[in-house]
């Protein structure tokens, strides 16, 4: 193959590795995706640099942890001047678009947890902040009628065709697109206007928006368009197709609502299963027994079964629909004759806990339902059907798709490419580095959670800053995480080998970046 390859990334929002027909789910049906995996290589210990959607979507743009590319946790911005791998690539002549989610910056004008606007103005802080005049994931850059015109390159996007925010009432172009296409659209975002259903689990919501006007089919069709605008172009292309789904609120549309039932599901993993359950997860539980709700729509929570079970439905409704998108799109790729030089990748940004130990959402607490998720490359130089147990990362795409492209990453890149991987070598990693960082005070926490875990092919080692418990799971004996063995005798001397470990991972969270240029 001479011509540079194009790539063609999926990537959808808190989908766990195993709601995937090709992972192994019992009931969701995903042919589409695959049909991916089965002409590429799927990858089964893949897990996330944070398990949360901006510091997460950061490092996959930058090959960085949190802690140096300053996106640390969600509500904060990814600065202008980081360097990403996309800009690498539109500086070597490729083609660069973002459709969807981007979510590289706030897309809400609202204060972050216990602060106020007025706070957030006054605030000093230690750096001399140069923040964008104006966010372009904002909803004030949207309310116009005219199409809002992003400033280009986007984080090293050329094209931008932005998605904020999730479920059925998503901001940015598509928002503007919306008004335009349903001119009855305050009534279909009304929420008297809500179909009538008999879900009682919370954010099930049966949208009135029919099926074509979702934000997943808006994703799908400006994916196909840009696709189809490529078709005679000599440039490669680098497209990031970023769908907001299965992410809560509950709400897949049309035929998508009752496409799966909750009696479909079971609670496999019930909080009954962990033998010694660490303090947050006793809080967690405490609360609903209590009635006490969540912080905010997006802090984890505990359910009960049926209405875990309800959630399971609601969101395989949403994945069949992405499942669908995903489709529709690789259809277009074929016809646009281009499918024979593109890689196609399938990922997410983080995982949902999905009724583990009756838990739902995400947070502070790591178990492998948020932290690993999908990953598919889909290379036409190589064979499918391949299973790849390679340890890899979210920091290590940003290299992996470099070096397929023939390109060096930047100076300060953490990343490790996996390319050998995807064709039936090893990996280049033997342990991971995942961290957490909480914007507030949650489940019981009496200040935000500074969370770092260490992963291996048999261990998983979880230190919680300033808390004199911690977390080490046996996941060859273990893999549902059920048995904590932090305070086992017999497992101190794994503690202490994991813990230098660690301290060695946290060492190396110095900034390389910029290199010095004198002697001193």
């Amino acid at each position: 193959m001479s011509k540079r390859p194009n790539f063609l990334f999926f990537i959808t929002d808190q989908q766990r590795a195993d709601w995937l027909g090709c992972y192994g789910h019992p009931v969701l049906k995903t042919p589409n995706i695959d049909a991916i995996a089965g002409q590429g290589t799927r990858f089964e210990n893949f897990h996330t640099a944070s398990p949360v959607c901006m510091p997460n979507r950061a490092s996959l743009l930058t090959g960085r942890y949190p802690t140096l590319h300053g996106l640390r946790y969600n509500g904060c911005v990814l600065p202008e001047t980081a360097n990403t791998f996309v800009d690498v690539l539109a500086g070597a002549g490729y083609h660069t678009a973002a459709i969807g989610k981007s979510h590289l910056q706030p897309f809400t004008g609202m204060a972050p947890m216990g602060k106020t606007m007025d706070q957030i103005a006054d605030m000093s802080e230690a750096w001399k902040l140069e923040r964008p005049v104006d966010y372009e994931e904002e909803p004030a850059q949207y309310t116009q009628d005219d199409r809002y015109a992003i400033k280009t390159p986007y984080y090293g996007y050329q094209h931008v065709d932005m998605v904020t925010s999730h479920g059925d009432r998503c901001g940015g172009h598509y928002h503007q697109w919306f008004r335009q296409a349903a001119p009855n659209w305050k009534a279909l975002h009304d929420p008297a206007n809500q179909l009538p259903h008999t879900y009682s689990c919370p954010q099930a919501y049966r949208t009135p928006i029919p099926e074509d006007l979702y934000p997943t089919a808006y994703v799908r069709d400006r994916a196909i368009d840009y696709l189809t605008s490529r078709e005679d172009e000599d440039a490669p292309f680098f497209a990031f197709v970023s769908f907001p789904d299965p992410h809560h609120p509950f709400n897949p549309p049309g035929k998508y609502w009752d496409m799966y039932s909750p009696e479909d599901f079971e609670v496999a993993l019930p909080y009954e299963a962990h033998q010694n359950p660490t303090p947050p997860m006793q809080w967690l539980r405490k609360n609903w027994e209590e009635g006490g709700g969540q912080t905010t729509p997006q802090t984890a929570m505990m359910l009960d079964d049926h209405q875990i079970k309800e959630a399971m439905a609601l969101t395989a409704g949403m994945m069949a629909f992405v499942d669908d998108a995903v489709g529709d799109v690789m259809a277009a790729l074929e016809s646009s004759g281009q499918r024979d030089n593109t890689v196609v990748c399938y990922n997410a940004d983080h995982g949902d806990y999905m009724g583990d130990f009756n838990m739902m959402l995400k947070g502070a607490l790591p178990f492998n339902g948020i932290t690993r998720v999908p990953f598919i490359w889909s290379d036409p130089e190589t064979a499918g059907g391949d299973t790849s147990d390679a340890l890899c990362s979210t920091v290590d795409l940003s290299a992996t798709i470099l070096d397929r492209a023939g390109l060096a990453p930047f100076n300060g890149n953490q990343g490790q490419s996996f390319l050998q991987a995807t064709r039936g070598g090893e990996g280049p990693r033997s342990e991971a580095l995942i961290e957490y960082n909480d914007g507030g005070n949650r489940l019981g926490f009496e200040s935000p959670a500074r969370v770092r875990s260490l992963i291996t092919d048999r261990w998983r080692y979880t230190v919680y800053r300033d808390q004199d418990w911690g977390e080490l799971y046996d996941l060859k004996e273990d893999p549902r995480e059920t048995h904590n063995l932090w305070q086992s005798a017999d497992h101190g001397h794994i503690r202490a080998h994991l813990s230098e470990r660690l301290t060695h991972h946290l060492i190396a969270q110095m900034d390389d970046s910029p290199q010095a240029d004198r002697i001193a």
